[in-house]
């Protein structure tokens, strides 16, 4: 019995990175080139991790961010890392890179050299999903808060 060969869905991934960049907007309202958030998400009392998201490049069609996670971890695991790209006159975002892994395809043979899965590109927007919406309910921006009175 042959299996069957996947498919992707284009439609779920398209709805997927249009999700994720409004998710971005929320997160990022004010990115300029070389800025950062943080947000803290504990765990628990003990555990914290930091989700760091930094503007790269902007140019007039596109915005490339870095999206990393530090804390929690154990030492032996590369702690989560991606690369990217909004598309603001689609208003979508993509997954470019992961773990310095790049150029995801949207379907491969299984079996395969990289030992992806058919659906590998699709995971990597939902990861990243999952990610934003972690960051937009759990989150705490990390910055002092300045309270300059004027009288």
């Amino acid at each position: 019995m042959s299996r069957k060969r996947y498919v992707p869905d284009l439609q779920e991934l398209a709805s997927l990175c249009e999700a994720n960049y409004l998710r971005f907007l929320r997160l990022l309202p004010d990115a300029e080139v070389g800025s950062e958030r943080v947000f803290s998400i504990t765990a628990t009392p003990d555990q914290k991790a930091t989700i760091i998201m930094r503007v790269e490049e902007i140019h007039p069609y596109t915005t490339m961010l870095t999206v990393k996670q530090q804390g929690i971890s154990p030492a032996w695991i590369h702690p989560p890392s991606m690369d990217v790209r909004l598309y603001h006159d689609a208003s979508m975002a993509e997954v470019l890179s992961y773990q310095n892994q790049h150029r995801f395809e949207g379907r491969y043979q299984y079996p395969n050299p990289q030992m992806r899965m058919p659906d590998e590109k699709i995971q990597l927007n939902r990861f990243l999903a999952d990610w934003l919406e972690h960051c937009l309910r759990h989150g705490h921006v990390e910055q002092p808060f300045l309270f300059s009175p004027t009288f």
